[in-house]
């Protein structure tokens, strides 16, 4: 699998993130399952949070013995100091590491988000704590909506992130408003270092029946001719990208690898996304 730098960490990334949000309700024999299969198609990057479900709690026996050989990171939504403290250290017990390498200021999508982080009495102070007791090396900042680029390049004027996480597919890229958005973070994290990565590649609408088909809370891409045409669009048009988060569905997951050993060129990629006429925004 195909290697990028992520970042002021220096760490080469698997351009494939493992995204942890799939494990959030499976057994953990799926998750072993899952997890096994994500080692031995080269994913040496995995994120988590404490918000999905029991995904950390799974995931502490494969850290346990995988931790000398991954980049671990995990987030918060919490809002308060105190709050975010006590789901940090939870997060730490539950994975059973003392340290990750990466944590998050988790789903900041706009600017209410925004004012609340860097309110008196936030999270920020606990993330400082965190990374002065060593509980982690990095601080990053993630989150949804169209708005969450130009909500993510104000971040990064207000605090020194390592990180970012937002989403980018080529849907989403048509928007000018996004696109603006995006264009002034790309030039910000060029010019601060800072390791940059996305989700939601493979969205495809929200949810038309209440029969979903799997845990993610949009209706995905399936089939492996748009699997991979949205994965090569992401990776082969954005290099400062270091890595693609993997949809929240285990089962998804063999597509996401498939595509990434096996990808378009990026003309060849935006053909078929062009193509697709049932596209529809997932932030609604």
């Amino acid at each position: 699998m195909e290697l990028r730098r992520f970042g002021r960490t220096n760490h080469q990334t698997s351009v494939l993130v493992y995204g942890a949000a799939g494990l959030g309700g499976v057994s953990q024999q799926v998750a072993d399952e899952s997890l096994a299969l994500a080692m031995d198609a080269g994913i040496n990057h995995y994120d988590t949070a404490a918000s999905y479900g029991h995904a950390e709690q799974v995931m502490g026996d494969f850290v346990a013995r995988t931790r000398a050989d991954i980049f671990l990171a995990t987030k918060t939504t919490e809002r308060t100091e105190e709050a975010a403290w006590a789901e940090i250290t939870r997060s730490m017990e539950l994975l059973k590491t003392d340290h990750v390498d990466l944590l998050q200021v988790h789903a900041v999508c706009n600017d209410d988000d925004l004012e609340k982080v860097f309110a008196k009495g936030g999270p920020i102070a606990a993330f400082e704590r965190a990374r002065d007791e060593g509980l982690t090396r990095w601080i990053g900042i993630t989150g949804h909506t169209e708005a969450a680029p130009r909500v993510h390049a104000e971040a990064l004027r207000r605090f020194d992130f390592d990180s970012v996480l937002c989403p980018m597919n080529y849907q989403l890229h048509q928007d000018p408003v996004f696109a603006d958005g995006w264009n002034e973070l790309l030039e910000l994290v060029e010019q601060r270092d800072v390791g940059l990565r996305t989700i939601k590649a493979i969205a495809r609408r929200p949810w038309l029946e209440d029969d979903h088909r799997y845990a993610t809370w949009y209706e995905p891409f399936d089939d492996q001719t748009h699997v991979t045409a949205a994965v090569s669009w992401v990776l082969g048009s954005f290099p400062q990208i270091a890595g693609l988060a993997t949809a929240g569905e285990s089962t998804l997951l063999p597509l996401a690898y498939q595509a990434e050993q096996n990808r378009m060129s990026v003309d060849e990629a935006a053909e078929v996304l062009a193509a697709v006429d049932d596209y529809r925004t997932i932030f609604v």
